[in-house]
Formats: structure tokens, C-alpha cells, sequence
């Protein structure tokens, strides 16, 4: 009887051992699952930040647009052959940047310049010869001698689109002997060889833009 007690009070106590191991690792399964989810919460958090932060601004363009021509063909005035803009920068100087179109000449080069009268008659005859108030020899830009107004040469890719900038302290939008405006911008048929004179060889008047201030 003794015996029988002493046996049944051992299966008693392997019940409540069993069950109290068994709480003890629900309650930490469920300690675990809160610590996760905390963890999920401030990983979802941080990731809400950094979507809605906000983005750096873009830089603002480089001067001040003053002046601009509009280049157009000189035996279609309704036909744009592109755009000469001029911008205020903020050391003085003035920088061109000119943008020209012209599928029919495309993988060519044409020559480029300021001549003298914003007055593109006559096919740009009326606008007279290169802008040169400095009595220089015509030539490359920045060369030994060139003219004030010598732009010079424009590659055409494949398209016919082509572009130039030019910054330089030989211009000026206010009065006095460098003042670009009512200067025409003249577009040649050719390629500016440098060396012949007043006028580089360029070929016919075939755009042309007067230099408007704005």
C-alpha cells in the first residue's frame, strides 16, 4: 500500500514538472513573437522615413538669359533654322550658346557669325560684313587675331543638329563698342577656313537672326 502511494506521487509530480516546463515555453514563444514584432514596426517605420524624404533641389542654370536671336533661313523666313540665347553671367561675361537644325547639311560644318546690321534683306546681304570693333583680322576664336563676332565653325551629326557656347568678356548687352545688340547672326552655307579675308571663305548667307534684348 505504502508502495503504491509512493508510486503514484512520483507520476504526480512528472505531470506537474512536464506542465510547468510546458508554460514556460509558451510564455517564452510568446515573448520571442513580441520582440519581433516589435523589431518589424521600427523596421517599417524607418523605411516610411526614408521614402518620403525629400529630394535635393536641382541646381538653378548658370546666368541670366539677356538676349536672344532667332535663326532663320534667309529665303524662307518661315522656315527656323535654330537659336542663338545669351546669358548674364555672374563674373560679367556673356556666354552664347547656339543651337542650329539643318538636315540638309547634315555631317557638315557651317560657319557662323556677327556681322555688323540686324538686317537679314537681301538674302543676309543687308547685314554688311563681320561685327569687328576692335579692327582685328578675321580668324579662329581666341587665336592671335579674330574678329569680335568670329564664332567660327558648327559640326552637323547625322541629323543636322549641332551646337555651340562660346563665354567671353568682348560682349556686352549695354551701349558702348561691345554691345551685341541689333547685331545680326549670320548662318553660312560653308566652312570657315580661317585665313581668307575679311571673311574666312564661308559660303553663302543661308540663316539669319537678329540679337534681341530681353
Amino acid at each position: 500500500m505504502i508502495v503504491r502511494n509512493t508510486l503514484k506521487s512520483k507520476i504526480m509530480k512528472q505531470i506537474f514538472f512536464a506542465a510547468g516546463v510546458a508554460s514556460l515555453m509558451m510564455l517564452a514563444s510568446c515573448g520571442n513573437g513580441s520582440s519581433e514584432k516589435a523589431n518589424s514596426d521600427s523596421t517599417a517605420t524607418a523605411a516610411t522615413v526614408d521614402s518620403t524624404a525629400t529630394p535635393a533641389a536641382a541646381p538653378a542654370a548658370e546666368g541670366t538669359q539677356v538676349a536672344m536671336a532667332n535663326l532663320q533661313s534667309t529665303t524662307d523666313s518661315t522656315k527656323n533654322l535654330g537659336t542663338a540665347k545669351f546669358y548674364k553671367l555672374a563674373d560679367g561675361k556673356i556666354r552664347l550658346d547656339i543651337e542650329i537644325n539643318m538636315p540638309e547639311r547634315k555631317d557638315s560644318n557651317v560657319a557662323v557669325h556677327f556681322h555688323e546690321h540686324g538686317d537679314c534683306g537681301m538674302k543676309g546681304e543687308n547685314s554688311h560684313g563681320h561685327w569687328n570693333p576692335t579692327n582685328a583680322k578675321h580668324g579662329e576664336w581666341g587665336s592671335a587675331s579674330f574678329h569680335a563676332g568670329d564664332i567660327g565653325n558648327i559640326k552637323l551629326d547625322a541629323t543636322g543638329h549641332g551646337t555651340k557656347s562660346v563665354t567671353t568678356d568682348l560682349w556686352s548687352v549695354d551701349a558702348g563698342n561691345k554691345d551685341i545688340i541689333g547685331k545680326a547672326v549670320i548662318v553660312h552655307g560653308g566652312t570657315d577656313d580661317y585665313k581668307t579675308q575679311p571673311s574666312g571663305n564661308s559660303g553663302p548667307r543661308v540663316g539669319c537672326g537678329v540679337i534681341t534684348k530681353m
